[in-house]
């Protein structure tokens, strides 16, 4: 994948927030990043760190009210899809934009059969004839390892084994040859042999159609398996970015080097006692004015409760958000 590629999908300075009745939730604050054609992205954060928010924002699946885009721009082949209308951006979803959610039993409806769901898309988007999105079924489901795609066509998600029906979920968002695929959370639900197997079929999907994957995840273990490059998200925000070998090989962010530290490892005779980031995620009640990491930062000094660091380059292709430097042992320059 060469690095001079244009994005097909651009995310610029994106702000998304929720109207409560306690106040407002600055859920997403200024996210930035892209991916290019091909590239699989990895976004890493614990739970509220506003990671499927921000994934959801781009494609307009938030409930408005009570969200609402602030502002920000998501470029996809050079149009703003904050602009389009509802009308072309449920065209744009499920055709040039693929989605799969974390629990398929939840995603698919349980009254109508596989085949019915997985024609919907291709019958919507294509305007293909029934025998033809028919055949387009089992082609689909026979890609990601489905056996006896043609005779499992007529029956139902729960006839289905929750591999099986991630499994048909992926063929659901591969039916139209998206651009680009969205996987949020796609293996959390699944025990680890079916999590490994999935893993597997996604690579080997990715090498044959070529499209670009944003792949949404608590996981390190995932990432460094199957990612490109990685952005860490923490309080509604991207602390890091970088190329997958660099980020595991060197953290620049303190919130990246605990997550880190939190990997289970077999190394050693003895067992040895799970790290853990002491604290609680930050309120995100209001516009962040100071580091959302602060309180939970073994590293954090004055200036970090004062102002909210903004990325930097600190490596090729590398940018972390902290006004600490770890080679220095003392405050970033900038």
């Amino acid at each position: 994948m060469p690095d001079e590629a244009a994005p097909v999908l651009d995310v610029r300075d994106l702000k998304t927030v929720f109207k409560t009745r306690s106040g407002e939730v600055h859920a997403v604050n200024s996210v930035s990043f892209d991916v290019k054609p091909g590239e699989l992205l990895g976004v890493v954060g614990e739970s509220g760190s506003g990671k499927s928010v921000t994934m959801m924002s781009l494609i307009g699946l938030l409930p408005m009210p009570p969200a609402e885009i602030r502002g920000g721009q998501v470029l996809f082949d050079g149009v703003d899809l904050l602009q389009s209308d509802v009308d072309a951006l449920r065209d744009i979803r499920g055709a040039r934009i693929g989605m799969i959610f974390q629990d398929p039993m939840t995603s698919l409806n349980p009254v109508f059969s596989i085949g019915f769901q997985l024609a919907e898309p291709l019958r919507k988007h294509m305007g293909m004839s029934k025998s033809a999105a028919r055949k387009r079924c089992v082609e689909l489901l026979e890609l990601v390892g489905i056996p006896d795609a043609e005779s499992r066509l007529n029956d139902y998600p729960h006839q289905f084994s929750g591999g099986m029906r991630q499994r048909v979920m992926i063929a659901i968002a591969l039916a139209c040859d998206p651009q680009v695929l969205i996987a949020d959370e796609p293996t959390t639900a699944l025990d680890v042999t079916i999590q490994a197997q999935i893993l597997e079929l996604v690579k080997d999907l990715r090498q044959k159609l070529g499209m670009a994957i944003v792949w949404i995840t608590h996981d390190l273990g995932v990432i460094a398996g199957i990612a490109d490059r990685v952005i860490v998200m923490y309080g509604g925000q991207i602390v890091e970015q970088a190329p997958v070998k660099e980020l595991f090989a060197n953290p620049q962010h303190p919130y990246t080097r605990a997550l880190l530290e939190t990997i289970p490892s077999v190394r050693g005779a003895r067992a040895q006692k799970l790290r853990v980031i002491e604290g609680q995620p930050p309120a995100l009640g209001g516009q962040p004015t100071s580091c959302p990491f602060r309180a939970r930062c073994t590293e954090a000094f004055e200036r970090c409760g004062v102002q909210n660091p903004h990325r930097v380059n600190v490596g090729p292709d590398h940018d972390a958000a902290c006004f600490w430097d770890p080679a220095s042992g003392g405050p970033r320059h900038v």
